[in-house]
């Protein structure tokens, strides 16, 4: 048994707590050490193999589509706009997701990023919390896509925009030029 000291007022006295107390108190210790490994193995293992792996075309499409209908609806100026894979994990491992990345003239409205989610609210999109590092920018989301657009920090009157894709693309590129793909063309057409 164990023997623990209780201190009442300068005077202390021994207890001695019974086993199946131990007992209990220990199996619950290792329940719930082995529950937070299982969580966190299975967050692993989800990222590692999503359930709905996506191709190199269907990653590509899933931010691509979403980028051309807010450049659309909100009438928006693109300067240019590149494409490409990012590592969900580190700089080359798998899964991969799509990105997109675009500037744009910034008008000079101050509420410009409201305008643009007012816009985009009535076709399914939701609007998030301003990124954290752009006061005045906006967050949107959609169908597990998110655009973050704000203000150039270097050039006031250009906004950028970048559209994040899904981590569900589990194809092997290694060794793919990590360069961007222009498609500054392909979202107006």
């Amino acid at each position: 048994m164990l023997e623990v000291r209780i201190v009442n007022g300068g005077k202390g006295r021994r207890t001695r707590l019974p086993r199946s107390l131990l007992l209990v108190v220990a199996a619950a210790v290792a329940v719930i050490a082995g529950a937070a490994f299982f969580l966190l193995r299975a967050r692993d293992d989800a990222l590692d193999h999503p359930a709905n792996p996506l191709s190199d075309d269907q990653t590509k499409s899933q931010v691509i589509e979403p980028t051309k209908q807010i450049v659309a609806l909100t009438r928006m100026h693109v300067a240019t706009a590149g494409y490409t894979l990012l590592s969900c994990k580190n700089e080359t491992d798998p899964p991969y997701q799509g990105l997109v990345y675009l500037t744009f003239d910034l008008p000079n409205a101050v509420d410009y990023f409201d305008q643009v989610a007012a816009t985009m609210v009535p076709h399914g999109w939701h609007k998030g919390l301003p990124p954290t590092q752009y006061v005045f920018g906006t967050t949107l989301t959609k169908d597990g896509v998110t655009a973050i657009l704000y203000r150039d920090p270097d050039r006031r009157t250009t906004g950028v925009m970048k559209v994040y894709g899904e981590c569900r693309n589990t194809g092997n590129h290694r060794n793919d030029n990590t360069g961007w793909t222009d498609i500054t063309a392909a979202l107006h057409a």
